[in-house]
């Protein structure tokens, strides 16, 4: 199992930055995928998440903001974030649920995990 996240940088506060999500060695299709991050000395927390027909969670605080989209063709997952906040600096990592049930936020329930792409939004 590969998860390979990307897109990450420096970033103006109210700008744009797209991540991506590269899977292998998995039946891509049939997870549910998700995007956490991670400031530092926090706790890792629940952004986004989308299940394997497409719908989707967000965490109240990127929701109308952050939009995460799956290509099951591609094996990826993107994560759109707009108007971006300094706030939102972060280290971002993908993550995968094998089975679909739902979506989960807590990040102990999920087992794969990609290595994590840092976003720094400047105020």
């Amino acid at each position: 199992v590969q998860l390979q996240a990307s897109g990450g940088g420096l970033v103006q506060a109210g700008g744009s930055m797209r991540l991506s999500c590269a899977a292998s060695g998995f039946t891509f299709r049939m997870s549910v995928m998700a995007w956490f991050r991670q400031a530092p000395e926090k706790e890792r927390e629940f952004v986004a998440g989308i299940r394997r027909h497409g719908s989707t969670a967000y965490a109240d605080s990127v929701k109308d903001r952050f939009t995460i989209a799956r290509d099951n063709a591609k094996n990826t997952v993107e994560l759109q974030m707009n108007s971006l906040k300094p706030e939102d600096t972060a280290v971002y990592y993908c993550a995968r649920d094998p089975v679909d049930r739902g979506i989960y936020r807590e990040h102990a329930h999920y087992a794969y995990w990609g290595q994590g792409t840092l976003v720094t939004v400047s105020s």
